[in-house]
């Protein structure tokens, strides 16, 4: 019996899933690759294909350490959840009850102070009235660019002070609009928990979850299996820079600053698709996670294209709402996110499936993403 048939996968197409990932290594059009599927259960396939470091000619291996970027969030929204579960914050909360650097907000350069606070709820579903600077060009978001809001140097509540003091881009509650809010809920997790974010996860889920090789640093003995981009992008595909993981840096970005191996992610996964439970530990009620994975946007807009078509969003999950808009298939309610530099993840409770693929090939997320998926899809008997 192979190992894919306990997990009712065809053994056949995930062979296609694996040749097709190792067709685009061989092009040069990604490094490498791991991808881990569990399915009722079991695990359908857990491989590690082409190269961890394309510039020392390193092999990738199944504990290779990935930038998750912002595959972040949704851990950052649990630990948050978690708060909530023990009556430590309400998400109707005004978030300039944590942070008070946000009561003086106004919308738009030189415009009137919102209609409403923004909220924890807010923050969450990331219609808080933030953005990012690399959506379409505004005079807000080029305030955030100059602002250097990246920098790995500040602190979290250094740049938090810093994007409080620039303009929101909507009215809370007004606009779906992918952004920093994460950033901004990890420092309102460090001020709940007395705590820096890292440490705070460190106990209230990676020790829980057994995720041995997550954090916002690599131990200098680990930084072997570190995982590198290409140094000269493929052509056509823009050379995206990733940050230096092995030099040590203030930064705890709730958004996106994480690293971690497909293992460790996968017991996050494991507890969120068992509703809240790994084994003996409680992280989630098991109401929270699906009132998480619900979508919570309903009519409000949404602001460009990273949300695709037939999506929704929940508590740091983009949530599928319906099928045959959007090229990628999938059930209804499953979720998920991913990472610019190359790393997405979903979860279908229909199915009792998780999927992870981790790359390091920022620039080619979507074309990965949707190959990945539609080929897991194709494979489930």
């Amino acid at each position: 019996m192979s190992a894919s048939e306990p997990a009712g996968f065809d053994a056949p197409a995930l062979d296609r899933l694996t040749a097709a990932l190792n067709a685009w290594i061989s092009a040069g059009r990604i490094p490498g690759a791991v991808l881990l599927l569990e399915r009722r259960g079991a695990l359908g396939l857990f491989e590690a294909l082409g190269a961890q470091d394309p510039g020392r000619g390193i092999g990738m291996r199944r504990d290779s350490i990935f930038r998750i970027f912002s595959m972040t969030k949704p851990i950052v929204s649990v630990a948050l959840m978690r708060l909530a579960e023990q009556g430590r914050v309400l998400l109707r909360d005004p978030v300039a009850k944590y942070l008070p650097e946000f009561a003086n907000a106004r919308v738009g350069v030189d415009g009137p102070a919102p209609l409403r606070p923004m909220t924890i709820h807010d923050l969450l579903r990331h219609t808080a009235g933030l953005t990012y600077e690399f959506h379409e060009a505004s005079p807000v978001r080029a305030l955030y660019a100059s602002a250097n809001l990246y920098a790995r140097a500040r602190t979290s509540a250094e740049q938090v002070r810093v994007l409080a003091g620039l303009p929101l881009m909507h009215e809370p509650g007004s606009v779906w609009d992918y952004s920093r809010a994460t950033d901004v809920l990890g420092r309102v997790v460090e001020v709940i928990a007395g705590q820096p974010l890292g440490d705070h996860l460190q106990h209230a889920l990676f020790d829980p979850l057994g995720m041995v090789d997550t954090g916002f640093a690599v131990p200098v003995d680990q930084q072997r299996r570190l995982v590198e981009p290409f140094t000269q992008a493929p052509e056509g595909v823009p050379l995206v820079p990733v940050h230096d993981a092995r030099v040590p840096a203030l930064m705890q970005s709730g958004g996106g600053g994480l690293l971690s191996t497909a293992a460790d992610y996968a017991q996050f996964l494991r507890m969120l698709l068992a509703g809240g439970r790994l084994g003996g530990e409680r992280v989630l009620g098991r109401k929270t996670v699906e009132f998480m994975t619900a979508d919570h946007l309903g009519p409000i807009p949404q602001y460009g294209a990273l949300l695709p078509p037939g999506h929704g969003f929940g508590l740091g999950f983009a949530v599928k709402t319906a099928l045959g808009e959007h090229t990628e298939p999938g059930s209804m309610g499953s979720y998920g996110w991913s990472g610019a530099a190359g790393t997405a993840f979903f979860v279908d409770p229909l199915e009792s499936m998780f999927a992870i693929i981790l790359t390091q090939a920022p620039g080619l997320l979507d074309d990965v993403r949707e190959l990945f998926r539609q080929s897991v899809y194709a494979a489930i008997d």
